[in-house]
């Protein structure tokens, strides 16, 4: 009787996300995390009931206080990510998240038709970011952006330092506290449903691809074939 034989891939073990973009990363995921909390309470403070004078408790003070803190960090890991984007290694480079060549978008395309529209075809397989996870990344940023100036903005009148003076123009430019306080507000709905879409697809990649999608930003490593390795190597342009 014949035997078969099961065909195993050779992996290669790739180190992709280098110690100060996982930094970057899980220091994000928590000062959003922190944001986002004390943003709604200062949105709408829940009615405490304690015999306690208010300002002995010092409750909006506390949560004000961590919002501002996770803000500043918020600002300078941004700052840092902008920098690494032209030091750090390719899968960190800015080429990786703006579709600047016709062979990005036509990737974007195949990975929306595999992942969003479930369409059969082959297997498009990306060592660092794919092309949509890229793009989508790039709108992240401008969001980044946004919520640093209309945050800051805010912010300037109640401080006297001279970073948030520097963002003192904002709400003018917005047309008034109010809307510059809608535009904050709305690009924090847009985190919420960007975390929501992004933890799902890393578990998705994870389990379809088994590739360590979800390790990588633990230890760095990913596991690709050796053949598919080769491949990307020949025809990515060097840094």
């Amino acid at each position: 009787m014949a035997t078969k034989y099961l065909h195993i891939p050779r992996l290669r073990r790739v180190y992709v996300w280098e110690l100060p973009v996982r930094m970057y990363h899980w220091l994000n995921a928590l000062v959003i995390i922190a944001l986002v909390a004390t943003g709604f309470y200062i949105a709408n403070p829940l009615a405490l009931q304690s015999q306690h004078e208010a300002v002995a408790q010092y409750t909006m003070g506390w949560v004000r206080y961590v919002h501002f803190a996770a803000a500043y960090l918020f600002f300078f890991n941004f700052i840092f990510r902008i920098y690494w984007g032209f030091v750090g290694n390719k899968y960190a480079n800015w080429k990786q998240f703006i579709p600047t060549t016709k062979s990005f978008w036509v990737e974007m395309w195949t990975v929306f038709k595999k992942d969003i529209l479930m369409l059969k075809g082959k297997e498009h397989v990306s060592i660092g970011h794919n092309p949509m996870a890229g793009f989508i990344y790039f709108l992240t940023f401008i969001a980044f952006m946004v919520q640093c100036l209309t945050g800051f903005g805010l912010y300037a009148p109640m401080s006297n330092w001279w970073l948030p003076q520097l963002f003192a123009w904002v709400p003018a430019m917005f047309g008034g506290d109010i809307l510059c306080r809608q535009i904050h507000h709305w690009s924090m709905w847009f985190f919420i449903l960007f975390a929501v879409i992004h933890v799902y697809l890393v578990f998705y990649h994870d389990y379809v691809e088994g590739r360590g999608e979800m390790s990588s930003m633990g230890g760095g490593w990913k596991f690709i074939e050796e053949d598919v390795f080769e491949e990307k190597k020949h025809h990515s342009p060097k840094k």
